[in-house]
């Protein structure tokens, strides 16, 4: 039987060497960001999945046991229905519910005109964000719960207290089920924490994309005082989730800060200036942000470079992972690059050879972390996530 307390310990070395730059690690770290993939290896749907989350974490022990990973999230498949329902939560469409059992979740925008916050709510937010939310946005995204002034309904009081209680249950399985990945297979986690960017707060569940975009230029100075009323929030969150040993990241996933949602000169103006001061002041009570950067990120780079070295490690989606390791190779670790289409329609030879080539391209520094270049869902192909990880180990010795 394997020791895996020791394995444990080895994975999580590999793992933070390469992050945090402290010392080439004896071979490329392999950290699948595996959602819905992790049910059709293990022979489940979508639905079971998200549907009951010991079926997720079940899931993911099995990949745990049966790939050579040296780190992954304890689950990705983050939307639980029993919390949607529970709380009446409008804004997701769930597996088996309104959405086919093979189907990942659905987020479900709000049409312009039934914005989750309407275009002259901005001086509410700026003033107090935490009043907001409660008085007047989570009614608009439940079914059930009643804004103040409204009156009282016994549906009311049922949402808020399960929708409560299903939050607390299901956060606090998270440890035990940690406690399972490194004592029966030796996987260090590969995050822990909860970060968005404020500009995504108000793109995704706020404003939406759309009149968000009207906005930066009917009110644009309204919403950067919006991201910044939002900002100590955020940052507040992501300390206190963050992980106490300080070994593995705060994930932050960022939706429309990349071309073609923004450009250049958006983002720096309504977008970088507070996120850039959150990740560097966890930065400095040592806290590291796993910066995915989903989509084409690379004219952005310029900025990426202003941020402290190590503070980040850099996660690569659309953007050409070579030009990203000559901007910023020197400065942060690198993960991803790897195709999600290529791995859910190209063969296994494909995979080996780009594989091959990017360990080759990025990786010789010790500060590469092979991944797909976007979360793993239920189209990937398991003969390619097997042929990924294989060429891993293969080409990525040191």
């Amino acid at each position: 039987m394997p020791d895996y307390k020791q394995l444990y310990e080895t994975r999580l070395k590999r793992y933070v060497s390469a992050m945090r730059g402290t010392g080439k690690p004896d071979c490329v770290p392999i950290r699948p960001f595996a959602a819905e993939v992790t049910a059709v290896y293990a022979g489940m749907t979508c639905q079971d999945v998200t549907q009951d989350y010991n079926m997720a974490f079940d899931a993911i022990l099995k990949c745990c046991r049966d790939f050579d990973w040296d780190a992954t999230p304890a689950n990705m498949v983050y939307v639980w229905t029993g919390f949607v329902q529970s709380a009446g939560i409008k804004y997701y469409a769930m597996p088996g519910v309104q959405i086919p059992a093979t189907t990942g979740f659905q987020y479900i925008e709000p049409s312009d005109e039934n914005a989750n916050m309407r275009e002259d709510e901005y001086d509410a937010l700026i003033a107090n964000p935490t009043a907001f939310l409660a008085n007047t946005w989570l009614p608009r995204v439940t079914h059930t719960v009643k804004a103040p002034g409204e009156p009282n309904t016994f549906a009311n009081n049922v949402s808020l207290l399960s929708g409560m209680a299903a939050m607390k249950n299901y956060f606090n399985a998270y440890g035990p089920h940690a406690g399972r990945m490194m004592n029966e297979t030796g996987t260090p986690g590969a995050i822990c924490g909860i970060l968005k960017a404020p500009f995504d707060i108000l793109a995704d569940k706020l404003r939406g994309y759309r009149p968000l975009c009207m906005d930066m230029f009917t009110r644009p100075e309204k919403v950067i005082a919006a991201t910044e009323a939002l900002l100590p929030h955020l940052l507040y969150m992501a300390k206190r989730t963050s992980d106490p040993s300080k070994n593995v990241p705060v994930g932050l996933w960022m939706h429309r800060g990349c071309v073609p949602f923004l450009s250049p000169q958006q983002f720096e103006k309504f977008y970088w200036s507070s996120l850039k001061y959150i990740i560097t002041e966890l930065w400095k009570d040592n806290i590291q942000t796993l910066f995915y950067a989903e989509g084409e990120w690379n004219p952005n780079l310029k900025y990426i470079k202003e941020l402290p070295e190590n503070s980040i490690v850099y996660h690569v989606d659309k953007g050409d992972i070579f030009e990203v390791h000559r901007e910023l190779g020197g400065k942060f670790c690198i993960s991803g690059g790897i195709p999600n289409d290529l791995l859910a329609f190209g063969k296994p030879d494909e995979v080996r050879a780009v594989v091959k080539k990017v360990i080759e391209g990025v990786g010789q520094d010790g500060r590469y972390i092979c991944d797909a270049s976007a979360i793993m869902q239920d189209d990937t192909k398991i003969e390619n996530l097997k042929a990924m990880c294989e060429a891993a180990r293969e080409y990525g010795q040191y």
